[in-house]
């Protein structure tokens, strides 16, 4: 399967991406359907491990959807396990310095490139290249850039070879720059760093996506430059959707 978010990316059109908390493969079946370009599996704060997340691949794989992790560490292990299971980028949390983005990229590559062991076990089944090269250029690698430490090192951590772009993390960068966590900041110091990251990744052919917590402020970061937005998450697209059905109910 192509990777499609690589695909929107090489024609400069913007990837709308689903989150899944919930360790159901009925869930990631329901989520499959709903018209996203992506859907990331989201092992560090959602309630996946990695048995749970080869269920969700096997939930959406039918329906042309790119599976993705975020991975609860840049932790050469789980990567290797997970993309062997057939994810096809990886979003990883906390990446500070250049040193941890080498790191990343060495993971997700096979040799030269990296030293990602050989052994696709899920997803050979399913025509994942042998052609190692071949794999090298399908996988997404995607550090998050959620601290101050790594904005103070955004170029460096850019000119790692191998990093395809940048995921920001709203609420553990807000918490580093001193303001409360949270999503779809509208503050003009946030829209400045926004833009100087949008800048830094289209110099050099690179690509920049987000958690958001709407489809309206996603579109606006689509606007701005971004070009992969993710929209809430499975749970939290559940609860608000219930929740405004009863209050309709309850008058």
């Amino acid at each position: 399967m192509a990777n499609k978010v690589k695909e929107l990316w090489a024609a400069n059109k913007p990837a709308v991406n689903g989150w899944l908390a919930i360790p159901s493969s009925f869930s990631a079946e329901v989520m499959a359907q709903a018209g996203w370009d992506s859907i990331t599996v989201d092992m560090q704060h959602g309630v996946q491990d990695y048995l749970s997340a080869v269920a969700c691949f096997q939930g959406i794989q039918c329906h042309g959807v790119t599976p993705m992790v975020r991975v609860p560490w840049n932790e050469p292990g789980i990567i290797g396990k997970v993309l062997d299971a057939g994810a096809k980028g990886i979003i990883c949390p906390m990446v500070n310095t250049p040193e941890q983005a080498a790191a990343l990229v060495a993971a997700c590559r096979y040799w030269p490139e990296g030293n990602r062991s050989f052994g696709p076990i899920r997803s050979g089944l399913y025509g994942a290249p042998a052609d190692t090269k071949a794999a090298n250029a399908d996988v997404l690698v995607l550090p998050m850039i959620e601290t101050k430490q790594a904005l103070d090192n955004l170029d460096a951590i850019l000119d790692v070879p191998g990093i395809d772009g940048i995921y920001v993390g709203p609420s553990d960068l807000s918490l580093t720059l001193g303001m409360e966590p949270k999503q779809d900041r509208e503050e003009p110091e946030i829209l400045a760093i926004y833009d100087r990251l949008l800048a830094a990744t289209k110099q050099r052919g690179q690509f920049a996506g987000l958690h958001t917590m709407t489809g309206a402020y996603s579109k606006k970061m689509f606007e701005r430059g971004f070009r992969l937005a993710t929209v809430m998450n499975d749970s939290g697209l559940m609860l608000t959707a219930a929740r405004a059905q009863v209050a309709i109910a309850k008058g």
